[in-house]
């Protein structure tokens, strides 16, 4: 993006500008980390991959680990689909070459075709309470999501449970379009952890990157999960 510098200076003026005063905002504050684990996953639900592409080294630089940059990747394919995770995976892939991190990276799974079912079902439950718990019986799709998307990726090493919450709240949050989900999602965040204040702190922190609308939609969704809560 520095070209942008060069052919459209007012604009990036006032973007950077604002990109400061969001990050710096009192009360609205994440760690280096959890910021860029919330944008890089925002990213992801919004389809930024030119964004993505920029902010990546900078997420490297203050933190975040290869393998805590793949399992969001990886994470993401529930959640926008393999067609839209595809090039953010390569975009991964080619700045990870450039920095001459090795692939593959270690291993993180910790479940095996035989068991992941079971597991899945069993992180719903430690997610989302015990009425999950006989939820994949109620047809094939709400098996495969506990199988694929809980057994496959969430029972994954890398990013514990509230990380991997967190980051579905911005996948949900940045497409649009996924409020049923997106409230659903904000209630399994509160309920392990990342509380109210928490999931506003992440949406102001990731606005510049989605606009205003689906932000408000976002917090809108947060505070229905809290008053249900």
């Amino acid at each position: 993006m520095k070209h942008l510098y060069e052919t459209d200076p007012e604009f990036m003026e006032r973007l950077e500008y604002f990109c400061e005063e969001v990050q710096k905002e009192e009360g609205q504050q994440l760690d280096d980390v959890t910021r860029y684990m919330a944008i890089l996953s925002t990213l992801i639900g919004c389809q930024g991959v030119d964004a993505y592409q920029s902010v990546l080294p900078e997420a490297l630089d203050k933190g975040l680990t290869p393998v805590m940059v793949k399992e969001i990747v990886y994470q993401s394919t529930d959640y926008v689909g393999i067609g839209r995770m595809l090039p953010f995976l390569m975009a991964t892939n080619e700045i990870f070459r450039e920095r001459n991190i090795a692939m593959p990276l270690e291993g993180q799974a910790t479940t095996t075709l035989e068991d992941r079912l079971e597991k899945g079902a069993q992180a719903q439950v430690d997610i989302f309470g015990e009425g999950m718990k006989e939820f994949w019986k109620k047809g094939h799709i709400n098996r495969w999501l506990a199988a694929n998307c809980f057994g496959d990726y969430y029972t994954r090493k890398g990013l514990d449970y509230k990380q991997r919450e967190l980051i579905t709240f911005c996948f949900l949050a940045a497409q649009g379009g996924c409020e049923p989900q997106l409230t659903s999602h904000a209630a399994g965040n509160m309920r392990i952890g990342n509380d109210k204040e928490f999931l506003i702190r992440v949406i102001s922190q990731c606005l510049p990157y989605i606009g205003y609308p689906r932000s408000l939609n976002a917090l809108t969704c947060v505070n229905k999960a809290a008053e249900n809560d």
